[in-house]
């Protein structure tokens, strides 16, 4: 009888997660001359990183040296200090630093991952010493998938249903304003969005798929073709269930499971986790998640897939778990999206918060943070406002004319109506802001005091309580046509409207603890031969704190490029466009 295991695989670097991290890493080491397998748990590739708004955070990048911009490392440091207090670690943020805008050029120069230059993208805290108001940030340039091999592309994940406009991604910026703009009649907005929305139909019925990457399907979109251009084995539904050792203790590939059976991959050089952190493993979020008494209050933006493999892995083998972060995760505030086929989907409150005409409140009817601050910043504050005990939530609170010209969470504005979303109870509406209050459990009294206070201050543009609307980062999220201040405006045109918001995250923060060159620590501290860590399986550079939008995504791309440069024993940067002025096709 012949035997039908599998026969072992051999390669030089295993890959084992498929976000922007592991394809980071992937690339990197095949470029390099490294021949490189992927294995992804999911039938699709991406991870949390195809959802994502798809702009990494390197600063001193050199898009932002071909606009002029040209900052010393000091004050990135300097900034990175201010923030991250006792959890600065010196040698981590210089090897981010230093490599951050190599991997930018690398990717620009040498593959199908182009990238387009964050030049109005502010840091979160705009008033500490060192931060930045745009150029630090880079995002996906679009395209189109039809350039992509049809077995590639089946690979994809789609984009996050509850951030697109029927499937459709729109991305931040001047794709975004000109949609926005169309709700207010705007001709050339109106242009824009019917030719955009268009050729999505199109799409949808010659290819039954979203075509027109943005944000994060771009980000992934172009890993995968540039991973594909260089040969890299993308090998999906094949989740690994162990890591393998020599005798020396030196990691040497894994075991995956496939649809033929278990199969042994021996990874020559070693072996990359990039497998989405914890953010779906409900024991862990019970330990680690502040108010969170069951693991099960808490809904993440990852992909159900992320419950903690690679981390799992890694400590079978010794590798160290580390939860000495600021926060577990990287918190975002959710709400929840109610369907007629039973599924609840999770959005994000990204953009609606800051725009003129919105606040947040809790039950008690008083609002609890700066609504346009960072949204990590909206849950620490929630958390810290709700006592123990209580139910973690806040409501969105808007009035007619808000919702008609910004979304209010999932409802768009016009001229798509409303009434699905108040059909559905996602939206809830009050001719009153006293009956509003009262159909959402919020103290009337208070709501209706609260609004009165707001109203009078955003009439003259200031926010004595929270504000709101005097960082760079506040304004640029507003609406720069209003005035006198773009983040605040009164709410007093009934009907009025809400929304109730929840905590959610992005992804986690607590992870393998690495070196600064990504390779996975011991518990004495040392490093584990042929392991390397990177994405959310990989400790938080940051520390668990978030100073700018895209501290995910930049050092994910950038360890990624460091493990994989290591792992095919690069010593030195390739001429990758830093040094000078790069020629951009954007």
């Amino acid at each position: 009888m012949m035997d039908s295991t599998p026969s072992p695989v051999d390669c030089d670097v295993l890959v084992i997660g498929s976000g922007a991290g592991g394809m980071s890493a992937a690339v990197t080491a095949a470029f390099h001359g490294m021949n490189v397998i992927v294995v992804e748990k999911s039938e699709v590739c991406g991870g949390a990183t195809s959802w994502s708004g798809g702009w990494a955070w390197a600063p001193g990048n050199p898009l932002a040296k071909a606009e002029g911009v040209n900052e010393d490392k000091e004050t990135f440091r300097t900034y990175l200090r201010e923030v991250l207090g006792d959890d600065y670690q010196a040698d981590r943020v210089d090897a981010f630093l230093e490599a951050a805008p190599h991997m930018v050029g690398f990717f620009h120069n040498k593959t199908s991952l182009q990238f387009v230059p964050g030049s109005k993208i502010n840091d979160i805290y705009g008033d500490l010493p060192g931060a930045g108001t745009g150029n630090r940030s880079v995002g996906p340039k679009p395209l189109n998938a039809r350039t992509f091999k049809p077995g590639l592309r089946a690979k994809m994940r789609h984009q996050l249903y509850e951030t697109s406009f029927l499937g459709m991604g729109i991305m931040a910026g001047p794709d975004l304003g000109k949609f926005l703009s169309a709700s207010r009649g705007n001709p050339k907005g109106l242009f824009h969005a019917g030719w955009r929305f268009g050729f999505h139909l199109l799409d949808l019925l010659t290819h039954r798929r979203n075509m027109q990457l943005v944000n994060g399907t771009a980000l992934t979109g172009r890993l995968m073709k540039s991973a594909d251009d260089l040969g890299v084995d993308i090998r999906v539904s094949t989740p690994a269930t162990a890591l393998l050792k020599d005798e020396k203790g030196k990691v040497t590939g894994a075991v995956v499971r496939s649809t033929e059976g278990e199969v042994q991959i021996n990874a020559r050089r070693g072996v990359v986790l990039a497998t989405g952190g914890f953010p779906n493993d409900v024991q862990r979020r019970k330990e680690l998640f502040p108010k969170t008494p069951t693991g099960r209050e808490h809904w993440t933006l990852s992909p159900a897939e992320t419950t903690g493999d690679g981390i799992n892995l890694a400590q079978a083998v010794g590798a160290r778990f580390t939860t000495a972060v600021q926060s577990p995760a990287a918190w975002c505030p959710v709400s929840l999206v109610p369907y007629r086929n039973g599924r609840t989907g999770v959005f994000p409150h990204i953009m609606d918060r800051a725009k003129p005409g919105s606040i947040g409140v809790r039950a008690d009817g008083k609002r609890f943070v700066n609504e346009a601050n960072g949204y990590y910043d909206y849950v620490q504050a929630l958390l810290a406002a709700t006592p123990d005990g209580e139910t973690v939530e806040s409501w969105q609170i808007a009035d007619s004319r808000f919702v008609r010209r910004f979304p209010l969470g999932m409802a768009k504005p016009l001229p798509v109506p409303l009434f699905p979303y108040l059909r559905s109870g996602y939206l809830i509406k009050g001719r009153t802001l006293e009956e509003l209050a009262t159909k959402c459990g919020i103290d009337p009294a208070e709501l209706r005091r609260t609004v009165a206070r707001f109203n009078a201050n955003a009439r003259s543009g200031v926010d004595p309580d929270f504000g709101r609307g005097e960082s760079a980062f506040n304004r640029y999220g507003g609406d720069a046509t209003h005035r006198p201040n773009p983040s605040l405006g009164p709410i007093e045109k009934g009907p009025f409207y809400a929304v109730r918001v929840v905590p959610g995250s992005f992804g986690t923060f607590a992870g393998v603890e690495t070196d600064g060159r990504g390779r996975a620590l011991n518990n004495q501290g040392h490093p584990i031969d042929g392991l390397y860590v990177a994405g959310n399986d990989q400790a938080s550079v940051m520390g668990g704190h978030y100073p700018a939008g895209g501290i995910n995504l930049g050092p994910a791309l950038t360890f990624g490029y460091i493990a994989g440069r290591d792992l095919a024993g690069v010593t030195t940067y390739e001429d990758d466009g830093t040094q000078a002025e790069m020629e951009l096709a954007l």
